[in-house]
């Protein structure tokens, strides 16, 4: 299992600490930097641009919306992060939220996985440089085909966590970036469906990014109540309380990983255990030194596990 570490949530004040962090984390000897796209800079562009900065680590988004980016235009960047990075690029995607496509953007969310599907079917073989001729309910694109030179296809995860996006997911693309889901969720909803998704389509083993709150703490309780706090709308947007739900927890503190090194490590034991590829570590520095000690004990792990 791959061992990497978010950033976006709590974005730098500067592009240069994305260059930064990625430093660090190669010197520590993990293996990825994934970056979430809020709202502030692009994650594809800024994981295109720190790949061509720190040379052995892998980049990626976790993730980039859909809807506002026709998937010509997104191709088209994916790619040439993918050159940039000597492609060590990996671009999720994802559906987002109501609340943010149709209320803040005003475009139709009445169809997500549809829309999906339909997405999918332009971007792809745009990645694999093919020559694109689709007419479906969203897209019409009539012989277009990128050529970037140095870019290989790079792998497309998506942002997947009902029944529709999970069958796409193994279908069609390369696996799944997971975010607000529990260890009896993995097992009981999220591995299975994607696994047969992925057969069913004589597809390759789906990758499994499964992101996760964590910190090496000494007071859990206290991180935990901050934890709640710092996360709180994830329990109110209905894909991830739909999981939490499914779980049978309160809240996005629930799932977070608090506590000491021995905790950290034997929840990551058990992820790998079940077939997580990549560990997505969502650092919380809620304790002076709280982010030091999860690095070092996430690198300690990834050590002991090579």
């Amino acid at each position: 299992m791959r061992i990497g570490v978010m950033s976006g949530a709590e974005a730098p004040s500067a592009l240069a600490a994305f260059v930064e962090r990625a430093q660090a984390i190669e010197a520590a000897g993990l293996d990825d930097l994934w970056m979430a796209n809020t709202f502030s800079f692009d994650a594809v562009s800024t994981m295109g641009w720190v790949g061509s900065q720190v040379a052995g680590i892998g980049v990626g988004t976790a993730v980039t919306p859909t809807y506002p980016r026709h998937p010509t235009a997104l191709a088209q960047q994916a790619l040439t992060s993918a050159a940039m990075t000597g492609n060590r690029f990996t671009l999720g995607i994802g559906l987002s939220h109501k609340v943010l496509i149709e209320d803040m953007l005003g475009l139709s969310y009445a169809r997500p996985a549809a829309h999906m599907r339909a997405y999918l079917e332009v971007l792809l073989p745009l990645l694999r440089g093919e020559r694109v001729v689709v007419g479906n309910d969203e897209y019409a694109v009539n012989g277009l085909q990128l050529v970037v030179p140095g870019a290989e296809p790079p792998p497309v995860v998506l942002a997947a966590l009902g029944p529709a996006m999970l069958q796409l997911a193994g279908e069609l693309a390369d696996g799944t970036s997971l975010w607000m889901v529990g260890e009896r969720t993995l097992t009981e909803h999220i591995l299975p469906r994607l696994q047969r998704a992925a057969a069913g389509a004589a597809r390759p083993s789906p990758n499994v990014i499964h992101a996760l709150p964590v910190a090496v703490v000494a007071d859990a309780d206290a991180a935990r109540e901050r934890v709640a706090q710092a996360l709180t709308v994830y329990g109110q947007l209905p894909s991830y309380r739909a999981m939490l739900d499914r779980e049978g927890v309160a809240g996005p503190a629930d799932l977070a990983v608090l506590g000491d090194e021995a905790l950290l490590m034997g929840t990551l034991d058990r992820l790998a255990d079940l077939g997580v590829t990549h560990f997505n570590a969502s650092i919380m520095d809620v304790e002076e030194g709280a982010w030091a000690r999860t690095q070092a004990c996430l690198a300690s792990w990834r050590q002991q596990r090579a």
